[in-house]
């Protein structure tokens, strides 16, 4: 139960349409409760199991390839690393977020958060309080292992080795979770997004297993009744208004994808036709111009991807293809984050970012190398192929042997200069230098994109004019990332809040004001002044009005020059007002840089072989943070519920009226 406030705040982002919906939500769910007890729902009657023809398939790979003679030594040593994990997953031993192979339990119980140990109700889903950690766990490791991305592991493992063992277990688990999951039932029923992954990946589990026969009688009847009824439940809680975001685009490729595996299912052509619409729409509606996906978190951008891509393909599988604006979409998505690639190889982070994917097909799940491989396939895109950096398996299982060589006979320029790039609509501007793949790449990435998306803005961090820097691939200044959504409050509001960036905080106040775990109040603007890009990096200026709300209101004005001739990142930062106010600006280093003060407001950061002088402006007091807990400081989240101690500089002055501070970073050249 939310506090009273959070109500009337969440009132208040919603339209009298969207409040309507709600209300009508309210009475659907109040007749659920009365006649799930009585199974008043779409029954295992009306599942025509016997005809239930697949309408694609996933994969070409025959069965027992990889364990052939004739497989490649690049097949082979795929299929050591699956078999390992495959084996781990037979013993219900699971890995995901900082849980790692953990044994859960036989059979499995589906409805434990298992970093917790609490185990979640099995009542009414809709009156289940998720966000209640004291009440149902930690939601996200309820979810995560009921999405059963394991099953497609299992799948590939039993397709490329062949050994039917793979498959049976499939059919062991699958069985348990209908055994523990009545339909309505519980915390694998609240959410129609969780409803919606785990179908992607039955489709293509089921498929990739289609070949052994563990899916059949009275169990396939079964299975498709669960199939149906999933389908059913997440038509008619499609998500809307101001929740209409990555939920509602994965909702709808969950449905889709699944109409056109059982076309014969009832209900399937409509839902197939109306998931279709969907998707084209929310394409359009949540990417930018420039490919950024609106929700203005990277993690979700990339997540966003993934369920566009799997419905697009899905639907050009079973004959029935999405329009070339679609498709487009698509490809803008991959661009932006191929541009976001080209300063270094791990993505720069932004905004919220809990983990989640679609498919495990063989590559980290957030590898984007193996998403622009894909795309360089379907685009014809020898630029995305350069990012990708080599062959991926995702590759492979995706788009066959004759998607390999299409891979294969793209004809990449010889890799040139990064040059500074716009991405405007969504706020984020790269000021870099040096040449692709090269020690000499200088990237500046400077954040002065809206909050987040619609009026909750729900993924957004307090991040106005944010910096992160990349020297030879390799992060010195970094977001921190996001850690946590409900197990802690406290760290939840640590990770998205302005001191936990590289920007400027006034009076220990954030610059958006947060009402939620996922509901921002007032909110920064933020808006690019000046943008001269140049071969050598270039000059930006911009400022936001997120302390424009004080009793003495504040504009903050960042000015950043790169000049790779020089080596040096000048950050200028203007504080705009009248009365007398605390100023701090944050300098967050990755994990693996070192910090070694030589003298008052000097520092020497080394990286591998790279090193970085950093000169603060003297009338800054400063504090170094690692791993603080009193305050929270110092830290740096990898992934979900996952921290390591990062070294963190506070530059703190009290000043009146209107000042400036510098600092200045010098790359491999002492100043």
């Amino acid at each position: 139960m939310q506090p009273i406030f959070w109500y009337v705040n969440r009132l208040r982002t919603m339209s009298p349409s969207e409040i309507g919906w709600r209300i009508a939500s309210l009475s659907r769910d109040c007749f659920d409760r009365i006649r799930i007890p009585f199974h008043l729902y779409p029954n295992i009657a009306s599942v025509p199991g016997h005809s239930s023809t697949p309408g694609f398939s996933v994969s070409e790979i025959p069965l027992g390839a990889w364990s052939m003679e004739g497989a490649t030594g690049q097949e082979k040593t795929w299929l050591a690393s699956l078999l390992e994990t495959a084996d781990k997953i037979i013993e219900h031993r699971f890995s995901y977020f900082d849980i790692q192979d953990h044994d859960h339990g036989n059979p499995v119980d589906w409805h434990r958060d298992h970093g917790n140990k609490i185990k979640a109700p099995l009542r009414f889903a809709s009156a289940i309080d998720y966000r209640n950690v004291l009440e149902a766990g930690d939601c996200k490791l309820v979810w995560e292992p009921n999405r059963h991305h394991q099953f497609v592991v299992l799948g590939r493992a039993y397709r490329a080795s062949g050994n039917i063992k793979y498959a049976e277990a499939i059919r062991e688990q699958l069985l348990s979770w209908l055994d523990q999951n009545p339909f309505g039932l519980g915390m694998n029923w609240r959410s129609p997004m969780e409803l919606a992954i785990r179908l992607i990946n039955w489709v293509w589990a089921f498929d990739l297993i289609r070949e052994s026969g563990v899916l059949s009688g009275s169990f396939r009847d079964r299975v498709l009744h669960s199939v149906l009824l999933h389908l059913w439940d997440i038509t008619r809680k499609y998500s809307r208004g101001s929740s209409a975001n990555n939920h509602l685009i994965g909702e709808a490729a969950g449905v889709h994808i699944a109409c056109c595996y059982f076309p014969s299912l009832p209900g399937a052509k409509r839902w197939q036709k109306e998931s279709h619409d969907i998707l084209c729409k929310q394409v359009l509606a949540q990417t930018n111009n420039d490919g950024g996906n609106k929700e203005l978190a990277l993690g979700y951008h990339f997540f966003v991807s993934q369920f566009l891509l799997f419905a697009g393909l899905a639907s050009r599988w079973s004959g029935k293809d999405f329009p070339p604006e679609y498709w487009s979409g698509i490809q803008k998505m991959l661009n932006f984050l191929g541009t976001l690639t080209e300063g270094g190889e791990n993505l720069p982070l932004y905004g919220d970012c809990d983990d989640g994917y679609v498919l495990n097909l063989g590559n980290g799940p957030h590898d984007q190398a193996a998403l622009l491989a894909v795309g360089a396939t379907l685009f014809d895109r020898p630029d995305f192929k350069v990012l990708a950096n080599g062959l991926p398996e995702t590759l492979l299982w995706l788009l066959g042997k004759e998607g390999v060589a299409t891979y294969e006979q793209l004809t990449p320029a010889t890799a040139g200069c990064i040059v500074s790039k716009a991405l405007p609509q969504s706020g984020i501007y790269l000021l870099q230098a040096g040449h692709q793949g090269e020690e000499d790449r200088i990237s500046v990435i400077v954040d002065c994109g809206e909050l987040g998306y619609q009026s909750i803005a729900a993924h957004g961090h307090a991040d106005a004019l944010s910096i992160s820097l990349r020297i030879a691939g390799h992060d010195i200044l970094v977001d921190p990332g996001t850690y946590d959504y409900f197990s802690s409050p406290s760290w939840r509001n640590y990770f998205r809040s302005t001191r936990a960036h590289n920007t400027v905080e006034i009076d220990e106040q954030d610059q958006s004001v947060t009402q939620g775990l996922f509901l921002w109040g007032k909110k920064a603007k933020a808006q690019c002044l000046i943008w001269e890009p140049s071969p050598t990096g270039g000059k930006l200026i911009a400022e936001h009005d997120g302390y424009a709300r004080l009793s003495d209101p504040v504009i903050h004005r960042r000015t950043v020059i790169l000049d790779k001739g020089t080596g040096s990142l000048v950050i200028t930062d203007e504080i705009l007002s009248n009365a007398t106010h605390t100023i701090r600006i944050f300098f967050h280093f990755a994990p693996d840089c070192i910090l070694e003060e030589i003298k008052q407001n000097h520092y020497i950061i080394t990286v591998g072989n790279h090193k970085v002088w950093l000169r603060l402006d003297n009338s800054l007091s400063v504090k170094l943070f690692h791993g603080s807990e009193e305050p929270i400081a110092g830290w740096f989240s990898p992934g979900y519920h996952r921290r390591t101690p990062s070294p963190t500089l506070v530059a703190e002055a009290l000043h009146t009226g209107t000042n400036s501070f510098q600092s200045t970073l010098t790359v491999n050249k002492a100043p």
